[in-house]
């Protein structure tokens, strides 16, 4: 394999559509609106510090109409049992005409910005944030999903090759669909019990109040993946390392061990020609904006310094992806 380390990063771009279900317009809304000039400010750094991010894209936001978006909606559509979970019931006739009008759920101007970054990949976070773990769906309904995110994207030539599952229901039994639709890699879980893939009705206070503490205190270990592992199987599992908790006022006097915590295990994956692969959501951005940037501004500039003393090198998931298909084909 290539004797270099990996500095991997993934976003889940999916607007009102991912938080819809337990987020309300007044409580969540300016964080969705922030996130229009939360991506131009991460486009920024990504270019200033030569690094490559991959934006995992619900179908959805490529429409720049409800028009649009509504000609590629599937016949097959989710029975989730938690009827809440599917943007069919009742939350897709509230979308606006347009996107001039909606700046909740259509995203085709943010999607023209980020193309005009080649280096940067627009993957797929399905097309209707799609739950892979939920009671009342199954494998067809997820075909006929992604079957929609594939042609939406198609549209604006953008050949999706890799995935992130939303909630990280990471299901295993569907990635033969993903395979077939020409997906080559996805994001897994982080192999820790508090991160392990799970429905809603398995989530809980204690997975969430370890996840929260590991941001912060070393837990579960560095996190940094071996990439021959990944070339195991196909489509890639390119697992999760970290997730970058936005900024938060009431924890601001724990910046520091935040950052030391992501900083070290970037510098373990560098020394040992690992992969660390960190993620979040644009719209974590979208309130303290400028703090979120500056603290991100840091992050990048410890990637630089890893970059310039030991060749560690950034790279999208599907540049990874690549790597591993030419390594087994080698």
């Amino acid at each position: 394999m290539n004797q270099s380390g990996k500095f991997v990063i993934s976003l889940d771009f999916e607007l009102l559509w991912g938080v819809r279900d337990n987020q309300s317009l007044e409580s969540y809304g300016p964080n969705i609106l922030g996130v229009w000039q939360a991506i131009p400010g991460m486009l920024e750094l990504f270019d200033r510090y030569g690094v490559r991010a991959t934006f995992a894209t619900v179908g959805m936001l490529f429409a720049a109409s409800k028009k649009e978006m509504e000609a590629y909606v599937p016949e097959n559509k989710p029975a989730y049992a938690r009827p809440v979970l599917s943007p069919y019931n009742g939350h897709i006739e509230q979308v606006g005409e347009t996107e001039s009008e909606d700046k909740y759920h259509f995203a085709s101007e943010l999607i023209s910005l980020i193309q005009k970054y080649p280096e940067q990949e627009i993957s797929s976070h399905t097309f209707s944030h799609y739950y892979c773990l939920e009671e009342g769906q199954d494998l067809e309904d997820f075909r006929a999903d992604m079957e929609a995110a594939v042609a939406i994207a198609a549209a604006r030539d953008i050949s999706l090759k890799s995935l992130v599952f939303p909630r990280n229901q990471c299901n295993a039994a569907y990635l033969r669909v993903c395979s077939e639709l020409g997906i080559e890699s996805y994001r897994g879980n982080e192999e820790v019990w508090f991160h392990k893939a799970v429905s809603s009705k398995g989530e809980n206070y204690y997975r969430r109040a370890f996840r929260l503490a590991d941001a912060y205190l070393n837990l579960s270990g560095y996190r940094c993946h071996e990439i021959e592992q990944m070339a195991k199987s196909f489509p890639f599992n390119i697992p999760s390392s970290r997730f970058l908790r936005p900024y938060s006022p009431k924890a601001r006097l724990l910046e520091g061990l935040r950052l030391r915590r992501i900083c070290r295990s970037m510098t373990h994956a560098a020394r040992h020609r690992k992969v660390f692969h960190l993620w979040w959501h644009p719209h974590n951005f979208g309130s303290h904006l400028g703090e979120n940037l500056a603290f991100l501004e840091k992050i990048l500039r410890h990637y630089r310094k890893l970059h310039d003393q030991y060749g560690y090198e950034s790279m999208t998931m599907r540049d990874v992806g690549d790597l591993l298909k030419a390594r087994r084909h080698g």
